[in-house]
């Protein structure tokens, strides 16, 4: 429904993950006998997570890592990894330094230039420890190292920036990356994001996007809406962007997952995002708490280390326990934060879903007071829910 915002502007209700519950239908099934099985570019995989590609969340050890336990993990080829030969000392001081010098140090560390033998290299790595080499650029990466990433023997690309379409205007001389032609030609399947509306992706799948992801701003240390106060809330966004794989598949008969990128902390996040149409779930900070995540307790947004527009900031997530139980459990936490696909399993036999594209069509409604109502004690007390 249209909402008059004033005489100049008529605007719709959006809604976030944390406005909205889910419905239990008729039926209940086991969990032991759901299935989160998906695919991306024709890989298939057990969980429907991706760990975002952050400096904080996944090195070539996570990488790996996640592979192996069902997951997905993605490395950033713009950041410390393939800036620097040996990034531990710099994950070190970047962990260590101060609040307020924290942007200017980000912003010297990043200056150093990314080096495409250590773009091979990475790749090499993850391939060599048996992982899915998953990694990540911004349309300016895809431009200069397509060709390596390609012959190192990547599995997939994300091409990422905070919105990406298929009409770009830039400066008149200066090259623009064509979307349409990467994904035809690259050699590797190509994921693209970010994006929040129907149209743009449905200009994406057109494109030839293996995937599309979805957010803006919504993320733990991403500052984008309040730099910048573009973004659509999550469950709004995921629901559009979910039509339009919709109407795509009909149109071609190709079926484009929809990946939901950001906000997302919770099992019970997660469960939320597919109902509203996601095939699967990007997160950082969930990962980041991981006993073997190279931000030592730290996760910081991708945009952090712009030099002239900085769009993220450093958050203290602290270790809570091994990527496994993270993943997989058993879980030590009541908050929602481990055994995330056993949290989905069991979600989806409580709403009768037996698949994800069950688990699409399951009822919502609206729900402000979901994660409030008769949890005055936990708040109180700092428990459960109300940490």
């Amino acid at each position: 429904m249209d909402i008059q915002l004033g005489r100049f502007k008529t605007v719709r209700r959006a809604y976030g993950i944390d406005e909205i519950a889910l419905v239990p239908g008729g039926r209940t099934v086991d969990p032991d006998v759901t299935d989160t099985h998906w695919s991306l570019g024709g890989i298939e995989r057990e969980i429907p997570i991706i760990a975002s590609a952050m400096d904080g969340v996944v090195d070539v050890a996570m990488a790996a890592r996640l592979s192996e336990l069902g997951a997905l993990g993605v490395l950033n080829l713009e950041g410390v990894q393939t800036r620097y030969e040996d990034p531990n000392p710099i994950l070190d001081r970047i962990a260590a330094v101060g609040k307020d010098a924290f942007v200017p140090l980000m912003q010297e560390l990043y200056s150093a230039p990314v080096q495409e033998e250590l773009i091979r290299q990475r790749i090499r790595e993850i391939k060599e420890r048996g992982g899915i080499a998953a990694v990540s650029g911004t349309p300016v990466a895809a431009m200069r190292f397509g060709s390596a990433i390609a012959e190192a023997g990547a599995d997939l690309f994300f091409v990422q920036a905070t919105v990406v379409s298929t009409e770009h205007i830039g400066p008149e001389g200066r090259a623009s990356l064509d979307l349409e032609a990467l994904c035809r030609d690259m050699g590797v399947p190509v994921v693209i994001g970010n994006c929040v509306t129907y149209e743009v992706a449905l200009q994406l799948m057109r494109a030839g996007a293996a995937g599309v992801l979805v957010g803006i701003g919504p993320g733990a240390a991403c500052t984008s809406r309040g730099v910048l106060g573009v973004g659509i809330p999550q469950a709004t966004a995921v629901a559009d962007c979910a039509a339009a794989r919709r109407d795509y598949e009909q149109e071609s008969g190709r079926h484009v997952p929809i990946v939901a990128d950001g906000g997302i902390v919770t099992g019970g996040d997660i469960c939320k995002c597919i109902a509203c149409g996601a095939d699967a779930v990007m997160i950082g900070s969930p990962i980041a708490r991981a006993d073997e995540a190279p931000g030592r307790g730290f996760h910081w947004g991708m945009a952090t280390p712009s030099p002239v527009l900085p769009r993220g900031t450093r958050i203290n997530v602290g270790s809570t326990g091994s990527i496994e139980r993270i993943l997989r459990g058993p879980a030590l936490l009541d908050d929602g934060t481990h055994n995330l696909l056993g949290a989905l399993k069991t979600s989806m036999g409580t709403l009768g879903a037996k698949t994800l594209r069950d688990m699409q069509e399951v009822e919502v409604v609206v729900a402000p007071s979901l994660l409030t109502e008769g949890k005055v004690y936990q708040k109180a007390q700092h428990l459960g829910m109300g940490k």
